[in-house]
């Protein structure tokens, strides 16, 4: 798939190192994120104890948040995607789903998060008798009472749903008509998501071409454990927004020894046309779809300008936050906060809210708080110089 496409490879932008501090503080835009794999193992707890469910590994809130990240450090999706059968299985009444919807809003702005599109599967929330148009309502009413709690402790948030469809199930068509159904009231897009190996995204065309119809936006789980098809199908054949994961581009991306960097036509094609990729690095690690962070594609990836963004997948299942992702990152590749302002403006950019509203985001909240946290090495910087001995001004000035 490859063609002779070559180009240079940038080098690594320079800057200061932004400390842990500074990343939490920092604004940040959550664009793939799993309600059911964000729930706080308190609550998990809690929830089991009041639906009278017997299936949890560990009661103590602790042992079972750490039962939660060894399960999902399996190297295989699939035994990764086993962990939910828990965080589902208490979320089943309209109290459970309020709770918990309310509670990821509250983490995630604690975390810097500006904005945040949360996803979750609405059909597999309905086994204790609630409707589908009932777990929207419970999930939409869940944010805004978290947005609200957010204020009053500080912090700001907006948080809109995703609405999922399991990909190895016959509903996305029902789904899709759910989501265009709520889009003015809390809902910005759709989502199929689930093993990729064996259901492919052109199973779910009528969807597809339905939310097209209906000009509504939607982002496919794609190119995380299967390859480059996965991709094509989901641009192709789908006409995907976004592409979940995305990691296996890389696949169609060779670099030679002498740092020339040449890109297969589908690797072209995503950067060329700006299609956003929605990286979980934590995550990826979990699913084997990268080996380390280091090596994790999202370097390349963000020195070549595909549009990047960081994201967390499953807080709980990974133990992590948005905070961590950009924290390992720093780490891993020497980013600063312009490094992660890019990222941020790039999420931004990607949201599934109305242009005037995205731009705002960026102007007004974004772009603001990058530059007073940028501001801090400037006086850090000034602060440190010694005074000359005579007072007067260096010599040059």
């Amino acid at each position: 798939m490859t063609s002779p496409r070559t180009v240079a490879l940038p080098p690594a932008s320079p800057g200061a190192t932004p400390t842990p501090e500074q990343i939490r503080r920092a604004p940040k835009v959550l664009l793939h994120d799993h309600l059911d794999g964000g729930v706080r193992p308190g609550t998990v707890v809690d929830l089991a104890r009041e639906a009278g469910y017997d299936g949890l590994p560990e009661t103590d809130p602790d042992k079972l948040g750490t039962w939660f990240r060894e399960a999902a450090d399996s190297g295989s999706l699939e035994r990764y995607l086993e962990t939910f059968s828990h965080t589902v299985g208490v979320m089943q009444t309209r109290e459970a789903l309020v709770r918990v919807a309310a509670e990821c809003a509250e983490d995630l702005a604690a975390d810097g998060v500006v904005y945040a599109e949360v996803r979750y599967a609405p059909e597999l929330h309905v086994e204790r008798g609630l409707g589908l148009e009932q777990v929207v309502e419970a999930v939409n009413e869940g944010f805004r009472e978290g947005e609200r709690r957010a204020r009053e402790a500080g912090h700001r948030i907006r948080v809109g749903a995703l609405l999922t469809a399991m990909r190895h199930a016959a509903r996305s068509q029902e789904i899709a008509e759910l989501a265009n159904a709520h889009r003015d009231r809390g809902v910005v897009g759709f989502d199929i998501a689930g093993a990729e190996a064996g259901f492919p995204p052109t199973r779910h065309l009528d969807a597809f071409e339905y939310l097209k119809r209906e000009n509504f936006h939607f982002t496919i789980h794609a190119g995380e454990a299967f390859g480059l098809p996965s991709i094509w199908q989901a641009l192709q054949w789908c006409g995907a927004d976004r592409l979940g994961h995305g990691v296996r581009i890389i696949d169609d991306i060779q670099v030679a020894d002498d740092g020339t960097v040449t890109l297969g036509r589908l690797a072209d094609y995503v950067r060329d046309k700006r299609i956003p990729l929605e990286m979980c690095p934590t995550s990826n690690l979990q699913t084997g779809a990268a080996a380390s962070y280091e090596e994790h594609p999202i370097g390349l990836l963000r020195r070549l300008h595909f549009r990047v963004t960081v994201n967390t997948d499953n807080r709980l299942m990974s133990g992590t936050s948005m905070s961590r992702e950009f924290g390992e990152l720093v780490r891993a590749f020497g980013y600063t906060l312009d490094d992660m302002q890019w990222f941020t403006v790039n999420a931004m950019k990607s949201a599934f809210i109305p242009f005037d509203e995205r731009l705002a985001m960026i102007n007004d909240v974004i772009k603001p708080g990058y530059a007073e946290l940028k501001a801090e090495w400037l006086f850090r910087l000034t602060s440190a110089t010694p005074p000359s001995a005579s007072g007067s001004a260096p010599e040059g000035e």
